[in-house]
């Protein structure tokens, strides 16, 4: 007997989803008979046994649902507020629901993925909510590979095809973003942001890049500011590349780029045109309110609430990958030249 076979090799072998497997295991009525029969026949077959989790996948009801956020290994992500608005989104969601929700959070990876698998295996929540999109996640990878019911906000890096997501159409958002400030005549424009890892940024640099080929201007290679070192190159870029515009990551973060162009001398937004993305409260705290796309964060939270549940209600979920609207906030960051 091999104690290495999981539902996961079952299912490929039988050519249905884990969940399937899983419902089969537990005799569940939404499983025709040939289905069970084929599946049976393959788990005989294969010598499975079937294990404590996936034998509890089947029964699960939606009575707590746990929300993932991203290690909060600063005071920028801790402060943004799109997870406090989303999260409050899931929260009102649950609770017309009757579903509870509980929160994993940490500062570091690894003790995310131990926050994650206790709220598991103690069957603390039914399934989870995952905020965001990391490559190479451990805690993607553990709810993946335990098939554990969970909804992404954004796009996988991997196994889209199995996995329900919720998320904006970040490439043509970047696109979007790029052909406003083109439109006001801008031509020289940057790509801004904090991070090189998160798939947001892949996107919204691609929507981007195809932006400038499109109205045939020049791609700029990305501005990264991460590090104090990025910090301190960045007068010495904005003065050799001669931009007029930039698209920045978020606007939480484009208020920090605000606050460094201004202080190596560029205004903004007379010499330097900013737009961004989330339209936050932080879009109106201070002059000039920021240009921003509006991803409409709440009902990212709703929908990926109401995808979860019918994953544990075990309801068909129509489709994988759910997008929801954006509109452009038109303010002072951008004008035309």
């Amino acid at each position: 007997m091999d104690m290495s076979i999981t539902v996961k090799d079952v299912a490929k072998k039988a050519g249905v989803a884990t969940s399937t497997v899983s419902r089969v295991i537990n005799d569940h009525p939404s499983i025709s008979e040939a289905t069970k029969k084929k599946v049976r026949k393959i788990m005989a077959e294969m010598h499975y046994v079937p294990n404590r989790t996936a034998q509890s996948l089947g029964k699960r009801t939606a009575g707590a649902v746990g929300i993932i956020l991203p290690p909060l290994d600063s005071k920028e992500k801790m402060g943004n507020p799109f997870f406090l608005e989303i999260m409050e989104a899931i929260n009102e969601e649950g609770m017309a629901r009757g579903v509870t929700t509980a929160v994993a959070a940490a500062k570091d990876m690894s003790a995310l993925l131990d926050n994650v698998k206790r709220m598991h295996q103690q069957k603390q929540v039914d399934g989870f909510v995952l905020l965001y999109a990391a490559q190479h996640d451990p805690v993607f990878n553990y709810l993946f590979e335990e098939d554990v019911p969970f909804t992404l906000v954004g796009q996988p890096y991997e196994h889209e095809e199995d996995v329900v997501y919720v998320d904006n159409d970040n490439q043509l958002l970047g696109k979007l973003a790029t052909d406003f400030l083109i439109q006001n005549g801008h031509q020289t424009i940057l790509f801004i942001t904090n991070t090189i890892q998160e798939n947001v940024y892949f996107e919204r640099y691609f929507g981007y890049q195809k932006a400038l080929m499109l109205a045939g201007l020049a791609n700029q290679p990305v501005v990264p500011l991460i590090t104090t070192e990025n910090y301190v190159d960045f007068e010495d870029l904005l003065k050799e590349s001669g931009a007029t515009a930039a698209v920045v990551l978020d606007d939480v973060f484009a208020l920090r780029v605000m606050q460094l162009a201004q202080m190596y001398g560029f205004q903004v937004p007379e010499d330097l045109s900013l737009i961004s993305f989330n339209n936050s409260v932080f879009s109106t705290l201070q002059h000039p309110y920021l240009t921003s796309i509006d991803i409409d964060v709440s009902e990212l939270g709703r929908v990926a609430v109401q995808r979860l549940l019918e994953q544990l209600q075990d309801t068909p979920v129509s489709g994988v990958r759910f997008v929801v609207p954006h509109h452009l906030i038109k303010r002072e960051t951008v004008i035309k030249r």
